[in-house]
Order: structure tokens, then C-alpha cells, then sequence
């Protein structure tokens, strides 16, 4: 790519990478101790070795600590230990032309609500669809400004920081659907929905006013993100879907044509 970045000079963290590795062995506590006041940590998932250590140089100056992998298998290896805060995935990972899928689906096998963003060069609606129907929260091209990549970052930090520290939406029921933003957790007639964070929030965003449509716009401001229309609508079709795997007559969720979505009133099912 002629107009490709020189890669910045790749300055290894010690102490981040034996932080990291002692993780992977509980019974160090100091090294536990540390980890939790430290910053928060970011996995690269990347196969090619300049763009790996662009992206890695960048975090580091923004403040975050940074792991980075060249393969699924290494990362995977990493990641049994211990989970990073934020993973950021390429798709083709060194012979794997889908690795970053198959991670992607490894990583919401232990964590629903771990923030995961797809950066790849692959383009297509088809790889954004199974991207987010994977459980991604955000899907990038690697034709991205740095600044709006590090602006996506942080937005994905923020969604966590909220549900963290707010005490207004702590909780939520709402006839069958009860939301725990403490816990990160949705139930539907008490079973647990697994949502990510992106669906979390914009499940909230419409349960907390049933019967009122929330444009795509709004659901956008609600999960912090700014994708296009197509991707919103993928994120509700997976929440859907989940809900029905449930509950095959679940319909609480209805689309209102030409402009957004609304969750129904009880009168209204």
C-alpha cells in the first residue's frame, strides 16, 4: 500500500508483558494487585507486523497498556489466563482467512460483555453482518482516521464506565424484562439473555420508555457508537434473535418502518 504509515518504533513494557504472563498463574497476588491499578489494558489482534505496532504505539501514547498478538492461537493462549479490557480483532490472521471470527466467538464464549471491535481491511456487508452476529460491538475498516479509531475506543471505555458507576439505570423491570446494569445482565421471563454491551444499552434505551420509537440516531447516541443505519438494524435483529431462542412468541420489539424501533407496551402483545 503505497500510502501506508511508517510503523513508530515498537518500545516493548516490561512490566506490562510480566504482569501479563504472571496473570496467567493466580497465585501471584502482588502481581494480581498490580494489574488491577493499572491502566486499562488493550489486546492487538493482528497478523501484519507494521500495522500491529502502529496500533500499539498509538494505545501507548493515549495512555492504555497494550498486548499484541500475531495469531489466534497465541491470543487464545493469553486469553485463558486472563481477559484484556478491550480486544481489538483483524479477521485473516496469518494462514487463518477467518481466525478473527473463530477468536471473536472463543472470546463471547467467556465473556458477554468484554468490548470486541472488528479493524480490518475486508469491506463487505457480508463480513460486517457476521462480525456483529458474532457479537462484536463495533466493526471497523482500516481505512480509519487514528483519531476517530481512538475516539471508538473510548466510547467503548465510557459504555463500561457507565454501567459502572451510574446509579440511576441500576435497574429495570419492565413486565417480563428485567435489566441489572450493575451486573451487566438482561433476564426475559427469568432466563438470562446474553447481550454485549452495545445490545445492552440499547435495550435499555428502549424498554425504559415502552411504547416511545427510538430512531436509529437515538439508538446510536444511547450505545455511544456511530455506524450506519444497516448496522444498527444488525444489532437489533441478533438482540431478536436471542430473545426468540427464549421465547419463540417474543415480540416486544417492533419496528416501526421509516423510522426506528420501540419496545411495545404490555397492552400491546
Amino acid at each position: 500500500m503505497a500510502n501506508r504509515r511508517q510503523p513508530f518504533k515498537n518500545r516493548a513494557n516490561g512490566l506490562a508483558c510480566a504482569v501479563w504472563n504472571s496473570l496467567r498463574h493466580p497465585g501471584n497476588t502482588q502481581a494480581n494487585h498490580q494489574y488491577r491499578n493499572m491502566k486499562k489494558t488493550i489486546a492487538i489482534v493482528e497478523d501484519e507486523d507494521a500495522i500491529r505496532d502502529n496500533y500499539a504505539e498509538l494505545f501507548q501514547r493515549q495512555g492504555y497498556e497494550v498486548i499484541s498478538f500475531p495469531n489466534r492461537s497465541s491470543a487464545e493462549r493469553a486469553f485463558a489466563g486472563k481477559l484484556p479490557d478491550l480486544v481489538i480483532l483483524d479477521i485473516g490472521l496469518e494462514d487463518e482467512i477467518d481466525g478473527g471470527f473463530e477468536l471473536c466467538r472463543s472470546l463471547r464464549s467467556q465473556s458477554v460483555t468484554l468490548p470486541i471491535i472488528f479493524l480490518s481491511a475486508r469491506d463487505s456487508d457480508f463480513d460486517m453482518v457476521s462480525g456483529l452476529r458474532l457479537g462484536a460491538d463495533d466493526y471497523l475498516t482500516k481505512d480509519i482516521s487514528l483519531p476517530h479509531l481512538t475516539a471508538r475506543v473510548a466510547a467503548l471505555f465510557r459504555r463500561v464506565a457507565a454501567m459502572e458507576h451510574s446509579s440511576a439505570t441500576r435497574a429495570l423491570q419492565v413486565g417480563d424484562l428485567k435489566l441489572d446494569m450493575d451486573r451487566l445482565t438482561a433476564e426475559w421471563k427469568g432466563q438470562k439473555v446474553e447481550l454485549t454491551l452495545t445490545e445492552l444499552w440499547m435495550l435499555h434505551a428502549l424498554a425504559l420508555h415502552p411504547g416511545h420509537v427510538k430512531s436509529r440516531n437515538q439508538l446510536m447516541e444511547a450505545a455511544d457508537i456511530y455506524v450506519d443505519t444497516a448496522t444498527i438494524t444488525s444489532h437489533i435483529k441478533r438482540m431478536r434473535r436471542k430473545f426468540n431462542q427464549l421465547d419463540p412468541q417474543f415480540n416486544a420489539i417492533d419496528a416501526v418502518y421509516g423510522i426506528g424501533y420501540r419496545w411495545k407496551d404490555e397492552s400491546e402483545r
